[in-house]
């Protein structure tokens, strides 16, 4: 991971403000990561330091709960995160026909990721909402139900560098 100066200060900022209404108890960490991810968008190194110093955890703690969880990411790669769940619910309601249709429109294949257009494509296990699947996530807004013309519209806005505004629409 790399060390950004520049963008460190703001970052440990950030996360210190977040930490000032949250008290140091383990039980709060999950939800910190979850604000720190809100705010941020990833997690640089010096707020991950910072993270475990205030919940009395090891560094190596923190890092296996953002690499197991697809909700955080652990730097600022790209523009436009775009993930599919392809967890049992979502696949029997069509998630796998939804992952080709936004790798045919993007030109991009599940996992990977276009630093021209700046948009990651990933597939992930399960997002935890298999109520509402298929469900598709793009820069953190949900998108529940997903149907292939929606694949359309959500890709249309990101070329046009509309911000996606997903909802649940239950």
């Amino acid at each position: 991971m790399k060390n950004n100066t520049a963008g460190g200060s703001k970052a440990l900022t950030v996360a210190e403000n977040i930490l000032k209404g949250i008290p140091a108890k383990r039980k709060n960490l999950i939800f910190f990561l979850h604000q720190v991810q809100n705010q941020l968008g990833y997690f640089p190194e010096e707020v991950v330091l910072k993270t475990a110093r205030h919940f009395s955890v090891s560094p190596a703690e923190i890092f296996s709960i953002l690499t197991f969880y697809s909700a955080f990411k652990l730097d600022q790669s790209c523009a436009h995160h775009i993930k599919v769940c392809q967890g049992t619910a979502c696949h029997v309601r069509g998630s796998e026909a939804i992952m080709k249709e936004f790798s045919r429109l993007l030109g991009i294949e599940p996992g990977g990721y276009d630093r021209r257009k700046g948009i990651a494509l990933e597939a992930v296990n399960c997002l935890g909402c298999c109520a509402i699947g298929p469900v598709v996530v793009v820069d953190g807004h949900y998108h529940a139900r997903v149907h292939l013309k929606e694949v359309e519209e959500i890709v249309a806005g990101l070329m046009t560098g509309e911000k996606s505004n997903g909802t649940c629409k239950i």
